[in-house]
């Protein structure tokens, strides 16, 4: 899935860059439609694994977001998102973020239901599926610590 889109000024923040909560909602758009292909079914955003941003974006940047599905498992759906910025009058193309965003899909009733399982077919996508279920299981090991009673004992 990608979206391709202009950055004019009223992305912009007050340094006059792209502000980032744009382009963290364009991500959580390409993400949701590419884990929506996937799935054929509704589903709903329950992380932002992580979001680095390497370089700003300006104002006349032509921003792409590609997202791929990397990872699932029975109701939950990770996508890799990669955003460029490309300068339209020299052609530069820079590759600006990286991100995983976590989705769960939901049945007629809003409950999460089971996901097609991902077909990894190349040595690549094989890498990509199994860095995300260990990035899955730091997920759930952060949620139960959080979830833990006060004063609990926390293993670091």
């Amino acid at each position: 899935m990608t979206f391709t889109q202009p950055m004019g000024v009223t992305e912009a923040n007050i340094q006059g860059n792209v502000h980032g909560g744009v382009i963290m909602k364009l991500c959580d758009e390409a993400g949701a439609f590419a884990a929506i292909k996937h799935a054929r079914r509704p589903v709903v955003t329950v992380s932002v694994d992580s979001m680095s941003f390497h370089s700003a974006v300006q104002i006349g940047n032509l921003l792409t977001v590609q997202a791929e599905v990397t990872w699932t498992g029975r109701s939950s759906l990770e996508t890799r998102l990669l955003v460029t910025a490309e300068n339209l009058l020299t052609g530069t193309v820079t590759h600006t973020n990286t991100a995983f965003f976590v989705y769960v899909a939901l049945d007629e009733r809003g409950r999460p239901t089971a996901v097609p399982p991902l077909i990894c077919e190349t040595d690549e996508e094989r890498r990509l599926y199994e860095e995300g279920a260990i990035r899955q299981a730091l997920r759930l090991e952060r949620r139960r610590q959080e979830q833990a009673p006060p004063g609990a004992r926390r293993e670091p």
